[in-house]
């Protein structure tokens, strides 16, 4: 595909739709939202730069290692973070835990805001992934 002005303008909004899906990631414990509606909508700017810039420049700048590493990594912080909470929340044990905050700062979900985050990574991969797969047959 060699359409100039396509490609000018998706330069342009795929930053703003990454910001805009990082938002919902950031403000999802404080409003509708949160890690699974912003990693879809990150998910959709990897999809639209994969559909716009061709297969080879999207497998450059997001690799199937890096990814893979991506996810993994996000797996492994959100099992770490749930399992604790759950140790810690359920069974009334004293041991450090994140400060509850001030309500209405983005810092006043305790594990709420680094969940939403590993979600966010875990589902915008997976949709890029799912995209890549039933579009083109390869990641």
């Amino acid at each position: 595909m060699h359409n100039t002005i396509l490609k000018e303008i998706s330069k342009i909004i795929i930053p703003f739709i990454q910001i805009f899906g990082l938002y919902v990631i950031f403000h999802g414990h404080l409003s509708p939202g949160g890690g699974f509606a912003g990693g879809t909508i990150i998910g959709t700017s990897f999809i639209l730069y994969r559909i716009v810039f061709g297969k080879d420049a999207a497998k450059r700048k997001f690799s199937y290692g890096r990814l893979t590493k991506l996810i993994c990594s996000a797996l492994i912080i959100y099992g770490v973070l749930k399992g604790y909470s759950f140790i810690t929340g359920g069974s009334d044990l004293h041991v450090p835990q994140f400060p509850l905050g001030k309500p209405g700062n983005i810092l006043s979900g305790r594990y709420l805001l680094p969940l939403n985050i590993a979600v966010g990574m875990i589902v915008s991969v997976t949709v890029y992934f799912f995209f890549s797969l039933f579009y083109e047959g390869e990641i």
